[in-house]
């Protein structure tokens, strides 16, 4: 543990980034699932910060009541304010609160790294969603305690945006056109990541086509159209609308092949490039994105295997697995792509991407 504490120290010498830490995490019986997400979600810094931000506003640790997000503030916090630059950090208490909050990552199975990841998502959006609702509870109580009227304009309840939204949400928009009248059916919904089917030897870019091709509804699978008050043929196609700030991918290497009866793990060879472009969004032409992190698969089904992940900090790629932390050259990247050939020795393969927006006006 010091001795790859310290070997990383070396690697960085001078150029260890300053208040910066590397701890690897200590694995409680095939976590790695969830140790390669945390990885993930620490080096997301806008979402560390505001995290880091939410624990130093909180009450006192006493009397708030425990829960995933305030488990996590907490770790995250732990590890932000060690004195030492790296070593590793036991994430006990915060394994506790997945596992009893949900059971289906209460046994020592392997687990899926993107289920973890959106389960947690949801978690941390309903529990600020509950904080707030609480709080405006609150509010309207002093108020009427003091004799304020506390009448809602038109009753009308405003969807809540936490951070949590600000950072992953994006809108996709589903638009069906009826072939007969020309008229286009607009459906507006959110995502927090998008899952991609994949193909051999394709890229992100591919899939991102792919996800947005046209797709002809006829025969049994007619849509009804209002205005024609019938079953008519039509086009469809999903558009990402708003891209998010945080741009999650998700490669579908897991696929339930029926002639099998149970799930086969893709090895395919996907391209995920170091800067993305998403061309085909409805608002913001075009918004250019930084890859800063994957979770890797190592493994050749998806019933057991190990998850690692990649995590650029400070232009500096760094490989996390579980209590190890090491320094890697940014072309080792690629060597995560998948393989070409069906059987491979290689079977470490890039399963959850994650790319920061670099245009101006997500930052703001």
């Amino acid at each position: 543990m010091g001795a790859t504490g310290s070997k990383l120290e070396k690697a960085l010498g001078d150029q260890f980034p300053e208040g910066e830490r590397y701890f690897g995490l200590e694995n409680f019986g095939n976590t790695c699932y969830c140790n390669s997400v945390l990885q993930a979600l620490y080096f997301c810094v806008p979402f560390r910060e505001q995290l880091l931000e939410y624990y130093a506003n909180g009450k006192n640790p006493g009397e708030s009541e425990e829960n995933l997000l305030t488990c996590l503030a907490e770790l995250f916090s732990q590890i932000s304010s060690q004195k030492k630059k790296t070593g590793v950090i036991a994430p006990k208490r915060f394994v506790q609160r997945v596992r009893k909050q949900n059971e289906l990552f209460r046994g020592y199975m392997h687990q899926d790294a993107h289920e973890f990841l959106n389960f947690l998502l949801n978690e941390l959006v309903d529990i600020l969603e509950k904080e707030s609702q609480a709080a405006k509870c609150r509010l309207s109580q002093e108020k009427i305690a003091n004799g304020q009227n506390t009448a809602q304009a038109n009753g009308v309840k405003e969807p809540l945006v936490t951070w949590v939204h600000k950072n992953f949400q994006g809108i996709l928009t589903n638009e069906t056109r009826c072939l007969r009248c020309e008229t286009v059916t607009a459906r507006d919904e959110t995502f927090l990541d998008l899952s991609l089917d994949i193909e051999q030897n394709s890229s992100i870019t591919s899939c991102l086509k792919n996800f947005s091709s046209t797709e002809t509804l006829n025969a049994e699978d007619k849509f009804f159209c209002d205005k024609c008050c019938s079953l008519q043929e039509a086009q469809k196609r999903m558009k990402i609308k708003k891209a998010p700030q945080i741009l999650v991918i998700h490669l579908k290497r897991f696929k339930y092949m029926e002639q099998l009866g149970r799930y086969k793990k893709l090895s395919y060879r996907v391209v995920f490039p170091l800067e993305l472009k998403l061309s085909n969004t409805v608002e913001n032409a075009d918004s250019e994105y930084s890859l800063f992190a994957v979770v890797v698969h190592v493994g050749s089904g998806p019933n057991h295997g190990h998850y690692v992940s990649l995590v650029k900090s400070h232009n500096h790629w760094l490989f996390f697995d579980d209590e190890n932390v090491e320094m890697i050259d940014e072309s080792a990247v690629q060597t995560f792509f998948g393989s070409a050939q069906e059987y491979s020795s290689n079977t470490d393969h890039g399963y959850i991407l994650f790319y920061e927006c670099l245009s101006a006006d997500h930052k703001s």
